[in-house]
């Protein structure tokens, strides 16, 4: 063994926490950016587990409408703080067994339009939190990575140890992100697995604001009867991702005691690939179910944009192996239970 193998075992024994607990043990779980998309379906997935679950949110983009259903529970708890404040850091992560990390600022576009404020908040943010979480002896750091990471490899599908160039400012940070999540890992001990999330939708999927994802902004432009504009001629291609399959890989990370499936990242999809147009496709054919004039409604075509790789396609093998990861919603279950949600609640 090395000395410096030596060091990273005494480092190690410093932070070693208690055992993991059974699924069925109740827990007490950190979601930053609980008010979030994906992390309010966290939140509700695990109070109705009968978890204790607080939320570390600055509602930059996430929504307080989004939360106010689990205000009144007793096992929730709201910390309204930002993740760039090392001491909110500190005060989320007290007393808790996990760290489900959601915060970041998405959005390829606004990465190129403001890379500064995405690396403070996705870089230096995202450091704070793992310092606190090293700090508080958590059990493990689970942290949205991003598909992003594959920048130009012109592989398919992709497979997580074979990356290519980040083609945006946004790429860059949650790759930096997988670098620092390593060496915490060697260095102290931490237990952390990323998950690269391949374009995720679902309900409470916010279609309002200038970097709406694209499928609640197709559902509110043909619900109101306009034309969602393709970038290109929409022949790119995504794993379109249903929220119920992230849900499991979050639970799954958390949770598995196997000692090959952690300090690692995982891709977070289906293994499927559709292009816009199949996309844009399926969600008139949904929606018209409610509306028969969205059948009617046209697609208009506009340039590519910037930073946008051509096609995506998750190998969902390694998650399958190592957690036993199962997608429960292919794309067309997850659209129709989407588009359900946005009719009665848009």
């Amino acid at each position: 063994m090395t000395n410096e193998q030596h060091t990273n075992k005494g480092v190690k024994a410093d932070y070693q926490s208690t055992p993991h607990p059974t699924p069925h043990t109740s827990y007490r779980i950190l979601i930053t950016g609980a008010a979030g998309f994906i992390g309010s379906n966290l939140t509700e997935y695990f109070l109705s587990k009968g978890h204790f679950v607080r939320c570390l949110d600055n509602f930059a983009t996430g929504h307080r409408y989004n939360i106010e259903p689990f205000l009144e529970n007793d096992r929730y708890e709201l910390i309204e703080g930002d993740i760039r404040n090392p001491e909110d850091c500190a005060r989320a992560v007290a007393s808790m067994d996990y760290v489900l990390h959601q915060a970041a600022l998405g959005s390829v576009p606004r990465s190129i339009k403001d890379p500064v404020t995405t690396n403070e908040v996705n870089v230096s943010g995202f450091l704070n939190l793992l310092v606190a979480a090293r700090d508080a002896n958590i059990k493990r750091f689970v942290y949205a990575a991003s598909s992003s990471t594959y920048g130009d490899s012109a592989s398919l599908p992709k497979v997580e140890d074979k990356i290519g160039k980040p083609l945006s400012p946004y790429a860059i940070t949650k790759y930096v992100n997988e670098l620092y999540a390593d060496i915490f890992s060697k260095t102290y001990g931490l237990e952390t697995i990323g998950l690269r999330y391949f374009n995720v939708f679902g309900r409470r999927q916010d279609p309002n604001g200038a970097y709406a994802a694209v499928i609640p902004l197709f559902v509110k432009q043909f619900m109101n009867h306009e034309s969602p504009i393709i970038n290109g001629k929409g022949d790119y291609s995504r794993d379109f991702t249903y929220i119920d399959n992230v849900i499991q890989m979050n639970e799954l990370a958390m949770l598995t005691v196997n000692p090959d499936a952690v300090n690692t990242v995982y891709n977070t999809a289906v293994g499927d690939r559709t292009t816009l147009i199949e996309l844009v496709n399926y969600l008139k054919e949904f929606l018209s179910e409610y509306d028969a004039k969205i059948a009617d409604v046209e697609i208009v075509h506009g340039p590519n944009r910037a930073g946008d790789i051509p096609h995506s396609l998750a190998s969902i093998e390694k998650a399958k192996e190592l957690l036993g990861y199962e997608p429960t919603h292919r794309i067309n279950e997850g659209l129709r239970e989407a588009v359900s949600w946005y009719w009665e609640n848009l």
